[in-house]
């Protein structure tokens, strides 16, 4: 009954979606890949807002049902059918009456299964696509069982652009660059990579007086011209990544390099749960980056806790899931490269177990298994000291913002600061 109700909202509010777009015919920057979509699609309405009436799909609605959402710009009903009501109505207004509509949407589009992609596509026509890392090892490995699968489903985005479209390309993922023949439209690259188009170079981490992390910089280099950019709030250079392409899609519209830098310095905040810096219990520092978890993103994640300074370095990180044949290996990466940062590892859940004991393997001393989120939280309050950074991550199922709910300071800002916290969440 359930899935019933799913599908005919679904039909419903995609069928008002279309009649939108083709009503308001606005330019539609849709972005797409494995890593990073999410802060692509902010940082792309950072460079943007200054020039263009924009709009963007709000925290990570990408699906076949949050596709739509976001052109209605309705909220999430889940399963409350007056709340659907509603929605679908604001659906019609748009459609009969006259309404100030953005010239702009960016639009998060991913995809769980084969044919999700093929399926939003096949009405939504970009004039802009943005494709962000594609890892080696996918996710929902279940439905796409190599990188190439995943390739191919994303690529049904490009190949929904017009010749006169845009194909903005993130050079440091082959994955991702396999992408480039599927267009006749023209492409623009951007990474670390100096034959990138748009590369970013110098990466630091910046600090506070008392020497607390506080943010990132680094430099954007586009032919001749240099400009530096600071993000606050949050670490690692694979942050670079978002700024880069939201500063690829802006100058390619027409945007000075120098603006489009100081605007997403001044707009930009990372989305929470995507390695935020945040106060912890007995002056700790807590980076924050439960989002989701998939094997490129937590060694990503690693790398920005090896370079950031701090007393000890402590690890906690939930399962990653739907892994398929490549979990047990994959988790046993994990655990080699947490043995090589961190001084005390927490592993949580029945997966992470194969990093723990790869981590023991590797001499790391202090490594302790716990079944959730909220027992790991216990013992991890027990041992905080001043001086300490705490990078705590996991999939979204293991529900690791309850960790970091249980030894941020000020957990009254919980709903502002973490994720995952609509009632909808909160009630499971």
């Amino acid at each position: 009954m359930k899935d019933i109700f799913k599908k005919i909202i679904t039909a419903i509010i995609t069928w008002e979606a279309k009649r939108v777009i083709k009503k308001y015919r606005p330019h539609i920057v849709a972005v797409t890949g494995n890593v990073g979509k999410t802060s692509t699609k902010d940082a792309l309405y950072a460079a943007l807002r200054r020039a263009y009436f924009v709009r963007k799909s709000e925290k990570s609605y990408n699906s076949e049902i949050g596709v739509p959402i976001a052109i209605l710009d309705v909220p999430n009903a889940w399963v409350n059918p007056i709340r659907w009501a509603r929605n679908i109505l604001e659906g019609l207004r748009l459609i009969f009456l006259k309404n100030h509509y953005p010239k702009w949407l960016i639009l998060e589009v991913g995809a769980d299964r084969p044919g999700d992609i093929a399926g939003i596509s096949a009405w939504l026509r970009p004039d802009i696509v943005v494709v962000t890392k594609i890892g080696d090892v996918p996710t929902h490995v279940e439905f796409f069982p190599s990188a190439e699968a995943v390739v191919r489903e994303k690529g049904k985005l490009v190949e929904a652009l017009a010749p006169e479209g845009l194909l903005v390309l993130d050079m440091d993922s082959p994955h991702t660059m396999s992408l480039a023949k599927k267009t006749s439209a023209r492409i623009v690259t951007y990474g670390f990579a100096p034959e990138a188009h748009f590369i970013a170079s110098h990466p630091e981490t910046l600090y506070d007086k008392e020497g607390v992390p506080e943010g990132i910089s680094f430099k954007v280099n586009h032919g001749t011209r240099c400009v530096p950019v600071r993000i606050k709030g949050t670490v690692g250079q694979h942050h670079a990544y978002p700024v880069l392409a939201a500063i690829a899609v802006s100058v390619s519209e027409g945007t000075n390099l120098v603006s489009a830098a100081q605007w997403i310095e001044e707009e930009y905040v990372p989305p929470v749960g995507r390695l935020r810096i945040l106060k912890g219990q007995n002056e700790s520092i807590i980076l924050d980056d439960t989002y989701n978890a998939s094997p490129s993103a937590v060694q990503a994640a690693l790398g920005a806790l090896e370079s950031v300074k701090g007393k000890r370095k402590i690890v906690v990180l939930g399962d990653m899931m739907e892994l398929g044949k490549h979990s047990v290996s994959e988790h046993e990466k994990v655990g080699e490269t947490v043995a090589d940062i961190a001084s005390i590892f927490f592993a949580v859940g029945p997966r992470m177990k194969a990093a723990a004991d790869r981590a023991r393997e590797k001499g790391l001393k202090t490594v302790e298994l716990f079944s959730d989120s909220r027992e790991a939280s216990g013992a991890l309050r027990a041992i905080l000291k001043a001086g300490d950074i705490v990078l705590i991550k996991g999939s979204q199922s293991m529900r690791m913002e309850r960790a970091v709910e249980q030894i941020m300071l000020g957990p009254e800002r919980r709903k502002e600061l973490l994720v995952r916290q609509e009632e909808e969440w909160l009630s499971r």
